[in-house]
């Protein structure tokens, strides 16, 4: 077990205290105003002040400097928080805690230039705007990044920009003013030196909405996942974030702290789907027996324990070498936790659904919406089948094959 310092369980147990006071009870009223149109629900807004007046704000980026807002919480610091805040999808916001907008900034810190920072950095660590990361393409295995096929053009002093992107969360939103794109600067380039990464203000002329996705049916009005075109987008030179040609590694950097947040929050998802399933067991009887005096629900109310606490772990070992040794050293473990958080996630959740019948493939309970989040999880952010490539690839590496062979009887 991986403990946390003092300072980080005090943080745990206000956001805890915050999310039990004044989140949880006005879900209801956020569910109503979102469902009105409101792409920000009111509710939402102020609860956001009220968190930034408390200091519980921007808990996830631990590269802060003295002078940004923020908690400054290492990755394993953050375990405990992003747990309570996968409790409902919308509670990272109200900490300003969310993605796609942690990993951007992340990107920002990291590559971003001084004048770069001041336009774009500063305002989502205030919380005043919003952005997303365009990297997926409709047309393409964007798994690989080989494949992308927007292209980034030089033109004098600008860049400019052709090609389609899809899953760009929250471009379509209201409050999204960022889109932080991938695509092509040179295709002769060697396979992981011909991507860039360019800053586009959203409304720069050229880009087309096309639509907004459902995923397995489900359209968000507060978490939108647009298709759009880019077309002869032009933005200056200067927007260029990093180096060109380095958006490959720029993007592997993103990637790893994006999937370890995406794996606490869906931790602490599965703890209300573990609740749910022993109320559930308590409180129902069929054919003369309660629900929970069969073997059946005792397995799947165990097994769910025993593969999410084995996940928590896990996930804490990651953070922990995210801190110590960085992304590139921890990327076995950041494949691992994608991996199986998602499968574990994947099966509490049809296991409740079942647990609850008829009313689990309803919006009667988070089940069924679980269900959908956990097996688009097993694709975004890297296929299981890109993940575990990676694990098998690094383990092979990491073997010692002196030591293996005096294992192997001699003949």
């Amino acid at each position: 077990m991986f403990e946390l310092p003092a300072k980080a369980l005090e943080i745990k147990d206000e956001v805890e205290a915050f999310f039990n006071r004044r989140i949880l009870p006005n879900h209801k009223l956020w569910l109503q105003q979102a469902h009105q149109g409101q792409s920000v629900p009111d509710i939402e807004q102020t609860l956001r002040l009220e968190a930034k007046e408390l200091g519980l704000w921007n808990m996830a980026l631990p590269r802060l400097t003295h002078d940004e807002p923020g908690m400054r919480l290492s990755n394993l610091e953050f375990t405990g928080v992003a747990e309570i805040l996968g409790r409902l999808e919308w509670a990272s916001n109200v900490f300003n805690c969310h993605a796609p907008d942690v990993p951007n900034m992340e990107l920002l810190q990291l590559f971003a230039t001084a004048e770069q920072k001041e336009q774009w950095l500063n305002p989502l660590l205030n919380g005043d705007i919003g952005s997303a990361f365009a990297m997926t393409e409709p047309h393409a295995a964007s798994s690989d990044p080989v494949n992308l096929a927007t292209s980034i053009t030089r033109d004098g002093d600008e860049f400019v920009i052709n090609g389609s992107k899809w899953f760009s969360s929250n471009a379509s939103h209201a409050n999204c003013k960022l889109i932080i794109l991938v695509g092509v600067t040179d295709p002769d380039a060697a396979k992981s030196k011909r991507q860039s990464l360019v800053l586009i203000p959203r409304d720069a002329p050229g880009i087309k909405l096309l639509r907004n996705l459902p995923v397995f049916e489900h359209l968000s009005d507060t978490n939108t996942h647009p298709e759009m075109e880019f077309n002869n987008v032009r933005i200056p030179a200067s927007n260029l974030l990093g180096e060109q040609g380095a958006g490959f590694a720029i993007g592997q950097a993103r990637l790893g702290p994006a999937r370890l947040h995406h794996c606490m929050r869906a931790i602490g998802e599965c703890e209300v789907l573990i609740s749910l399933m022993i109320k559930r067991s308590q409180e129902r009887s069929t054919f003369g027996k309660r629900i929970d005096e069969y073997s059946s629900t005792q397995e799947a109310i165990s097994l769910s324990r025993i593969e999410l606490d084995q996940c928590r772990l896990l996930v804490q070992r990651a953070a922990h070498l995210l801190d110590t040794v960085g992304n590139k050293v921890a990327r076995k473990q950041i494949s691992m936790i994608k991996v199986a958080v998602a499968r574990v996630y994947q099966s509490i959740a049809d296991r409740t659904i079942q647990l609850y019948g008829a009313r689990g493939v309803t919006n009667d309970t988070p089940a069924a919406r679980a269900f959908g989040k956990a097996r688009a999880f097993r694709i975004y952010d890297g296929p299981d089948e890109v993940h575990l490539q990676t694990i098998a690839r690094l383990e092979a590496q990491e073997q010692d094959g002196n030591l293996l062979e005096h294992y192997l009887l001699n003949r």
